[in-house]
């Protein structure tokens, strides 16, 4: 794992141990999949459309990978798919914040 992924991992780790002083443990539902967002599943093919053509003209961008790894997400409600494509979501969200970094100096 390179340094910049481990600063930013630890960056992750202390906004959690925030959200968990803040509001504890929370054991919420999923709320996902097609019984809470009957369009999920569209706006997931939509996001996966744009992002596809994004990159076919030369203008993807880390935005376009990232929400069409949180509109998959949405529209799964299988748990183990689930985590999957949140994996996925967090990993993009990891490379992206890896990337500001390299093109903005850190204090």
């Amino acid at each position: 794992m390179s340094s910049a992924t481990e600063r930013v991992l630890r960056d992750i780790a202390r906004e959690r141990e925030a959200q968990d002083a803040l509001f504890g443990q929370q054991d919420l539902p999923n709320g996902t999949g097609p019984e809470f967002d009957g369009d999920a599943t569209d706006y997931a093919d939509a996001y996966r459309a744009e992002c596809d053509k994004a990159f076919a003209m030369g203008a993807g961008t880390y935005r376009h990978i990232f929400m069409e790894e949180v509109f998959e997400a949405l529209a799964e409600s299988d748990p183990v798919k689930l985590r999957a494509e949140l994996v996925q979501a967090v990993a993009v969200g990891v490379k992206w914040i890896e990337g500001i970094d390299r093109r903005t100096p850190r204090e």
